[in-house]
């Protein structure tokens, strides 16, 4: 994967990471959009939508066939952000063991 920044006169104000997962169903890979953050004072300035456009950008040039991000079901502010970006909520849930690393039963 790999990270990207987005500064403010030698400042970071905001980043995200990006993570890939290869599709068998598509035939090319999902870019998963993690670790975001924008500094408070920053958040509604447009920093969150320049790093995604320079994430797509990136995915023109090669084999990407979407893109996926988790948000926390409680982050409305987030979930309009990316709402406002075109992105939309899926079907899927998602799971994990209650205590990660060991068996359960």
């Amino acid at each position: 994967g790999f990270y990207l920044v987005a500064t403010v006169d030698d400042r970071v104000v905001g980043c995200l990471m990006v993570t890939q997962e290869w599709s068998d169903w598509r035939n090319g890979a999902f870019w998963w959009i993690q670790s975001v953050y924008v500094v408070q004072e920053f958040r509604r300035t447009g920093v969150f939508r320049s790093l995604y456009e320079a994430v797509q950008a990136r995915a023109a040039e090669e084999n990407v066939c979407g893109f996926r991000l988790y948000v926390e079901r409680d982050n409305v502010v987030a979930q309009q952000t990316y709402s406002g970006l075109g992105m939309n909520e899926t079907v899927y849930k998602m799971f994990e063991p209650s205590r990660p690393g060991r068996s359960v039963g």
